[in-house]
């Protein structure tokens, strides 16, 4: 057996995934803005299903940062609407796949009905196994000082004191979530914009100059023998 042959055995449990590039990819097509966020969600649920053709259990998606709040107000109310149907009649597929969805991040920085579908579509998968998870108005350091924020409210200094990484982890929106193995960002971008520094410490990062909407099977199955080949020691 080969070297490449043997890794396709290597299966990552977890991986992020940073969809960048819709305007861009939207623009090139000559197509208006939305048109690329209509595809990109699109994408989302085929990617998803290639991950679990390749046996993955868990995708964290970054579907809508802190930042992105300061967008166009006709961009951002577009992107609330996709999000209400997609929470509220475009998550079939995931019933059938069993797929448990859950959604990190700032919550109530979305409308109520919004919140409510939230919470509907997570109890509705949440007897699933394999987890779609979607950070929505999320960002890296607002989550850290979020968690810090819960720590002084819950724990005695001396109780602080003698915290693990891993007692601090439970205080993250990703409680229970495992660390993502692999950070996918699209679009040539090769930065990750606050999205998991404290889980993705150790990930291994893929940049590829390919936009969200047109990311293919192939390029991804290709990030996926290549983390094979690539050693992890974790600092040792």
């Amino acid at each position: 057996m080969n070297e490449k042959e043997n890794t396709k055995k290597v299966i990552p449990k977890c991986i992020g995934v940073i969809m960048d590039g819709n305007r861009r990819w939207a623009k090139e097509q000559g197509l208006q803005t939305y048109e690329g966020h209509k595809k990109g969600y699109e994408k989302m649920k085929e990617f998803l299903r290639w991950a679990n053709e390749a046996g993955i259990q868990c995708a964290i998606f970054y579907a809508f940062s802190t930042e992105n709040w300061n967008r166009a107000q006709e961009e951002v109310n577009y992107l609330m609407e996709l999000f209400h149907f997609a929470f509220s009649n475009g998550y079939e597929s995931l019933l059938r796949n069993q797929v448990r969805i859950i959604v990190i991040g700032d919550r109530s920085s979305f409308s109520a009905d919004i919140q409510e579908l939230m919470k509907k579509a997570e109890r509705d998968t949440a007897h699933f196994e394999k987890t779609m998870v979607l950070a929505m108005s999320y960002g890296g350091r607002s989550e850290i000082l979020s968690a810090v924020k819960k720590l002084s409210a819950n724990k005695t200094k001396e109780e602080i004191a003698q915290m693990t990484e891993e007692d601090f982890s439970n205080y993250l929106y990703t409680k229970g979530i495992p660390d993502p193995d692999i950070i996918i960002r699209t679009s040539g971008e090769m930065r990750l914009s606050g999205f998991l520094p404290w889980q993705g410490v150790y990930s291994e990062l893929f940049f590829l100059k390919t936009y969200w909407p047109a990311l293919s099977k192939e390029e991804f199955f290709n990030v996926l023998t290549e983390y094979g080949l690539r050693q992890r020691r974790h600092g040792k």
